[in-house]
């Protein structure tokens, strides 16, 4: 379908104006449509080997997936397990158990948690 539509944009890629056809055109010329996917691209790539050198550097920030199905299906969490379930840093849970805001049983050096315990977060 062709229309009589002429709209006033601004390339992206080499920021000139010109009038597209469309309401979905972003460039241009088919060279600056092809510079801009081009830059796209290497952007995503550049931003992708940024996070692995990230995780790589602190392995414990990130978790995966599984174990966030393994952390689930538990009845009773490690202090680290249950900091991680509600999102919040080991540090404020091993605090919320000391001062009596989620009850825990103590088993050697660590402390056990029920998951029925856990104080529900509110979204």
């Amino acid at each position: 379908m062709s229309s009589n539509i002429r709209i006033e944009k601004t390339c992206e890629f080499c920021k000139k104006d010109f009038i597209a056809k469309t309401t979905v055109t972003q460039c241009c010329s088919d060279d600056c449509a092809k510079r801009l996917y081009k830059r796209k691209k290497r952007d995503e790539k550049i931003a992708q080997a940024n996070l692995k050198t990230e995780i790589k550097q602190k392995p414990k920030a990130f978790i995966t997936e599984d174990q966030i199905k393994l952390i689930n299906v538990k009845a009773i969490l490690t202090l680290k397990e249950a900091a991680t379930l509600l999102n919040i840093s080991e540090l404020t849970m091993r605090r919320w158990v000391l001062s009596g805001k989620v009850k825990s049983q103590k088993a050697g050096k660590k402390h056990l948690i029920l998951r029925a315990s856990l104080p529900v977060k509110e979204l």
